[in-house]
Parts: C-alpha cells; structure tokens; sequence
C-alpha cells in the first residue's frame, strides 16, 4: 500500500512521457526521420529489382513510356500527400497540377505489393532524366505486367482529361479529299455547357451521366457480346429547348471530341461513309435536324445511306468507342427503321418549359429561389402556355438586373407568345433497354422513351374549351333575341 502513491504516479510519467514522444512524432519532423529509418530497416529483409524507364532511347529518340508513366506518377495521391512536390500552371486557365520534384521518391501500391518510384534527373540541365521503379522480387512475377497494363489504363485517361477538346466540321463534296487532310477541319471546342449548367430534371440528369460513365468502361462487356462498342442517342423537342447545349455538356464530361455533321455538305452514300472513315475514336458525332433532311429533302444521302451510316458494315468496324447524336424537331414523321434498337438506344424528350423547369432557370439567371410572381407564373403554366428554355433564358438575361422586371416580362410573354404552346407537353422520364438498362415502363419499345400525357391537365383544359364555347353561344342567343324583339 505505501508504494500505491509511487506506482501511480510513475504510469502517469510514463502516459505523459509517450504523448509527448506522440506529439513530437506527428508535430515535428521527427515524423519524416523515424519513416526513413523504417523504410532503411524494412528494406534490410528485401531482394529489389530494378527497372529504368528512360527518357530517350539510345537512338535518342523519344521514350513514350517515360511520358505516360509521368503522367501516371502524377496523378497518384501520394504524391499531394507526399513532404514535398512542385506546383505547375497548367495549359488551362486557372488550373493547377502537381509535378514530382528532382530525385524525389514515392510509394505506390498494386495488388497488395509496395512499389517505389525515384524521378531521377542527373546533370545541371536535366541531361539526363529517368523515373525508376524498385520492385520486390518475390512480387516481379505476379504484378508486373499487370502493374504496367494499369499505368497505360490511367496514362490514358489523365490524357483525355487534360487534352483540349476539338470540334469538327465536314467541307464540301469534290476532290477535297484529294489534297491532303481529309474532309473534316477542326477548331477548338470551347463550349462551356457542362451537366452542371443545363436546365434539366435531376433525375435523368443522373441516369444520363451514369449512362456515359458506364458505357465507357464497358469495352470487354460489348465485345463480349459481339457488339460494337458504340452508343447512339436521339434527342428530339422543338427548338430552343436544349438540344445543343446538351451535347457539348456530353463532350465535356466524357473528354470526347465533336464531329458536326452536315449532311447538305454531303454528296451521296459513299461520301458520307468516307466521312465516317475518317472520324476517330473517343468522338461524338453529331447529325442535327435530321428529320428536316430526309423529310424536305435537303441532302443528296437516302435513307439507306442513313441507314448504312448508323449500323452498317463500316460502322461495325470503324465506330469504336464513339458516342452517335441526332438531333430533330419530332420524331412521328422519321422512318421507323431509324429508330429501331440498334440504331437508336437513347430516346431522349426535350420540352417546352414547365413551372419545375422555370424554377431552375430563375435560380440559374436570377438567383431566385421563391420570388412573390411565381404563383402566378404557376398559374400561366397550368392553363397550357409555355415557352422554350431559350426564349425564358433570353428574357431573364435581358433583364437579370431587376428580377421582378424579368419575371413579369416572362409572364407577358406566356400570355402572348406561349398561349397554348404547352398543351400536350410531354414529360420526361428514362426507360432504356440497351446493354446499361434502367428500364421503368414494362413492354416500352427500346431506348429511352420520355411519353406519357398528363390526362388531369387535359381533361381541364377540355373542360374550359367547352365551357368557354358553351358561354360564347348563350351569349350570342340571346343576341339574337333581343334584335327579333
């Protein structure tokens, strides 16, 4: 009992003495020697092996391994968490990456092995630079190649991020081709439309991401299927309603470049395979307004031409990993067999403004969640009259100092110019059958489909019509009574 005292105070010395040694480790650099003198132990019960992967070769040709395996290294997160690293301006505005420093070393795991990595530069103007991977040997054998297969996997997408996005556009028929360069000529794509800043419902705004993002890891799952790695969408509403801006926010959020199609510029079903030929993987091609092609006859391509273009024999061999976009005003007067599963996989409705839809563009123009008008805007929306998005947007941007002057200027212009234009409006809804299917209506036809009237709303609108009528003729009865009295 007398040694009670003595005992308890020497486990509270020896509690504070390893919070202080903690605090020391984890607060002070104390933390980086005891990691070295580890890492120096550990290595003590190892056989490493060593690979180099140089810069340039020894015909002093360009080593492409060394880029994407910077690339790679680069985008590790050991290195933001390593003790130090290089803080490089990218090519993009306001962008910043980070960049392995001179000899700097990192760890990197795979599989369950620990790999280290050295950035080696030697020479006062990098005259000699190599990134070299230590190994152990007990693990060479069973992750290395696929170690190497992973670093070329992410190699490749950190470079289709980082990219510039280009936009292509076909010339005109002839001999182009024959002078050199193909038929498409490029500029930057710059579209700033993002899945973020188009109006659209939530829902399908994230069945439509999970679309993309599925298809484009899903390479082995289509060939397994013999199919050809593709996806073909259709977008169809009237114009104004967003159409474009959607396909630019598909760009941007795949990395993926864009071919615009013109089918005017299109001198018959072999040129337009041609062109087709010359389109490169990782691509959204886009054919706009092809209802008013084929109906009006504006292009010189048939059908069949459309047809070949869409799921042919060259489309089969050469459309690999490609996003295909058509665009129309509607889609009851186009050829049912282009619509087919197969040829379309994603039907995708874009209507006129609803209230729902109103309310995103006010937050997105104005920046107002509730304002005292929309009640009233609400009201104007029930009786069947709406507006594209693009019409409501151009308002509220004219007016986007005033919010209340832009709403009334909404509300002025659904009375006037959207009187009746919502009636029928269609609402959206996903049911896509393809290979990734989210399907939510049994027994719908394939692709995604956005039909279904409202038939409250229309029996309302019914109800005021003929009650309307009704009044009409009473009053002019009793017109008519009193003139023969």
């Amino acid at each position: 009992m007398v040694f009670l005292p003595y005992l308890l105070l020497l486990f509270l010395v020896i509690v504070c003495g390893l919070v202080l040694v903690r605090i020391l480790l984890y607060r002070t650099g104390l933390v980086y020697i005891v990691k070295k003198w580890w890492r120096a132990f550990e290595d003590c019960f190892h056989v490493y092996q060593t690979f180099k992967v140089p810069e340039f070769n020894d015909a002093m040709q360009e080593n492409q391994l060394y880029r994407r395996v910077g690339d790679y290294l680069n985008s590790l997160q050991s290195v933001e968490d390593s003790d130090f690293t290089n803080l490089v301006a990218s090519k993009r505005p306001g962008e910043i990456v980070l960049k392995l420093d001179r000899n700097q070393r990192i760890e990197d795991f795979f599989l369950g092995a620990k790999l280290v990595w050295l950035n080696e530069e030697r020479g006062e103007r990098n005259a000699s630079r190599s990134f070299v991977l230590k190994i152990r040997k007990a693990d060479k054998r069973r992750i290395l190649r696929p170690y190497l297969n992973h670093i070329h996997a992410v190699a490749d997408e950190v470079e289709q991020r980082k990219r510039d996005l280009k936009l292509y556009m076909n010339l005109g028929g002839g001999n182009l081709c024959d002078r050199g360069g193909g038929r498409w000529r490029s500029a930057p794509f710059a579209h700033p439309s993002t899945f973020e800043t188009i109006t659209m419902e939530a829902d399908l705004k994230s069945k439509v991401k999970s679309d993309l993002e599925n298809f484009v890891k899903a390479k082995q799952y289509y060939h397994r299927l013999g199919r050809v790695w593709k996806r073909s969408y259709l977008l169809y509403g009237p114009s104004g309603t967003g159409k474009t801006s959607f396909v630019a926010a598909m760009a941007n959020f795949l990395g993926y470049d864009v071919y615009d199609l013109d089918l005017s510029r299109v001198t018959d079903d072999s040129d337009l395979k041609m062109l087709l030929l010359q389109t490169t993987n990782r691509s959204v091609i886009v054919i706009e307004d092809l209802d008013r092609f084929l109906i009006a006859k504006l292009t010189a391509v048939s059908l069949s031409g459309v047809l070949n273009f869409m799921d042919g024999l060259l489309n089969s061999c050469c459309t690999e990993e490609r996003i295909m976009v058509f665009t129309t005003n509607g889609k009851d007067d186009i050829d049912p067999a282009i619509l087919r599963p197969g040829r379309v996989d994603v039907h995708i409705h874009f209507p006129l403004c609803d209230f729902v839809a109103f309310k995103n563009l006010a937050n997105s123009y104005l920046g107002l969640k509730e304002h005292k008008l929309f009640p009233q805007v609400e009201e104007i929306f029930q009786s069947g009259s709406s507006l594209s998005p693009a019409e409501i947007g151009e308002l509220m941007m004219a007016n986007r100092n005033s919010p209340s002057r832009a709403i009334k200027s909404v509300i002025s212009a659904l009375q006037t110019d959207g009187d009746g234009r919502g009636v029928g409006k269609i609402g959206r809804r996903l049911c896509d059958n393809g290979p990734m299917s989210f399907s939510e209506e049994p027994g719908s036809p394939a692709g995604a489909f956005f039909d279904g009237v409202h038939p409250v709303k229309d029996i309302r609108k019914l109800y005021g019509f003929l009650r309307v009528k009704s009044n009409r003729k009473q009053a002019f009865d009793a017109g008519s009574g009193q003139k023969s009295g």
